[in-house]
């Protein structure tokens, strides 16, 4: 049988061909596997959307990521690259065709430096980051310059494909960081790409309100972590994967500044230029934007290990993509699946409209009962003083408790169908079934609606 595993951290060979997917899958037939546990990737539907649908995914991210930034209709169109990156100092990213040539003329010499990012590249450079892990208590590392001699013999074994053994005492940490930097400052755009630069001064103005609705100094950083994850999955995969390595790398970094003097912020200095500053430009050109820049890598660096998940609104709407719903969805869940494109979104809003019909015939058939009733009941009331009427009025309470009890199980709300459902299904939530074919079983994400205190806008939470 087959079933979906993740390759969890997974760096891609240097002789394997070119890859677009972030997660590796492999197809499992042995039997003698069925008894051990499997990693299954949460991200699957969502990688799964991005590959074979690409126009249907990035609909969905971006439109997400306007929910939660204002991108007038310039810096939207620079998002979705239909126009170049413009700059207040008038200062832009070199010309397409300059661009092309020069990636042309590196390309035909190998070059890994200076070229545009490729997955061979990466799997070059990953000997640096992984040398790098191994030595993170080097004072002022990635501050202090290495030996440009050393530097340039190993620039040359990049260049050329050699594998390099950097156990061997020949070169320094501060060689390698050094090099590490130098090589995100050739590329031929900033690793966060020149799209998503007015994207990222965005997020960092993203504050919280206080409870009068007023916007206050304190950053939000639930939706700035929520906006950085939806950027980074339309994000090119060689520069996402390269992204996560380095994040990754120093946050690693800054956990141990305890012994190489590099915080978090510190490392953002370092950074900030080769990962998130247009190329081409200088800290006069960015102004007051160079403290939002340096704040926002740092933020990334802290906050690394959540950036690369799908939201999980995300997740689910890839997943009913696929899928369909497997149970009864509530209000809120049926408010985000009108926002996916897909024919199962559709079949649920169906579904809704023929329960909603249900219950409103139902109601008129009550409604006309307890008119009856209480016609009933005022004629009771007038009667003389008697036992005949006590009775009556016991007999009254008696059928209305009884009446209020009927109700309420006949028209339970959507949100306890699905909360009654969400308790069913969690017995049987992430289970994969070894009986002829593969099935996963995921529970349903409940999701809450808020009312957005900027510019009355709508969004999950």
């Amino acid at each position: 049988m087959a079933t979906e595993a993740q390759s969890v951290g997974e760096v891609p060979a240097r002789d394997s061909r070119p890859s677009d997917a972030i997660c590796n899958f492999v197809i499992c037939n042995d039997s003698s596997l069925r008894g051990q546990p499997i990693i299954f990737n949460p991200d699957f539907f969502v990688e799964k959307l991005r590959h074979e649908k690409p126009e249907v995914f990035t609909e969905l991210v971006v439109s997400n990521i306007t929910r939660l930034i204002d991108l007038p209709g310039t810096e939207l169109a620079q998002l979705m690259g239909e126009v170049d990156l413009k700059l207040p100092g008038g200062a832009g990213p070199a010309s397409g065709f300059f661009r092309s040539l020069m990636s042309l003329k590196r390309k035909e010499k190998g070059v890994v430096f200076g070229s545009p990012l490729t997955e061979e590249g990466i799997a070059q450079i990953y000997q640096l980051i992984e040398y790098l892990h191994k030595n993170l208590r080097v004072e002022g590392l990635f501050r202090v310059p290495g030996n440009s001699v050393r530097q340039q013999i190993l620039r040359d074994a990049l260049n050329n494909g050699t594998d390099i053994d950097l156990e061997s005492g020949e070169f320094h940490s501060n060689d390698v960081a050094t090099l590490l930097k130098m090589f995100l400052g050739e590329l031929p755009e900033p690793l966060l790409t020149h799209k998503h630069f007015h994207a990222h001064l965005k997020i960092a103005d993203l504050m919280q309100f206080d409870d009068k609705g007023n916007k206050t100094n304190v950053p939000d950083k639930e939706r700035q972590i929520e906006a950085l994850q939806l950027l980074f999955l339309i994000l090119p995969p060689p520069n996402r994967n390269l992204l996560k390595l380095l994040l990754d790398l120093l946050y690693q970094t800054a956990k141990k500044q305890d012994k190489n003097k590099m915080s978090a912020y510190n490392l953002a200095l370092m950074f900030a230029p080769h990962v998130l500053w247009p190329k081409n430009v200088t800290a006069n050109d960015l102004q007051e934007n160079i403290t939002k820049l340096n704040n926002g890598m740092a933020f990334m660096i802290k906050h690394s290990q959540k950036l690369f998940k799908a939201p999980v609104y995300i997740r689910e709407c890839a997943r009913l993509h696929y899928l369909g719903s497997r149970t009864q969805a509530s209000k809120d869940d049926l408010d985000l699946i009108a926002s996916c494109p897909t024919k199962s979104f559709q079949r649920a809003k169906s579904q809704k409209r023929n329960w909603v019909d249900s219950c409103s015939h139902q109601e008129e058939t009550q409604q006309r009962t307890e008119e009856a009733l209480r016609e009933l009941f005022q004629h009771v009331h007038n009667m003389p003083e008697s036992a005949k009427k006590k009775q009556l009025i016991r007999q009254r309470k008696v059928l209305g408790n009884q009446m209020m009890s009927e109700k309420k199980n006949k028209y339970p709300t959507p949100e306890s169908v699905a909360i009654g459902e969400l308790k069913r299904a969690s017995k049987e939530n992430m289970n994969l079934l070894f009986s002829g074919s593969p099935a996963v079983t995921m529970t349903p994400t409940r999701l809450k609606w808020s009312e957005g205190k900027k510019e009355g806008k709508k969004g999950f939470l």
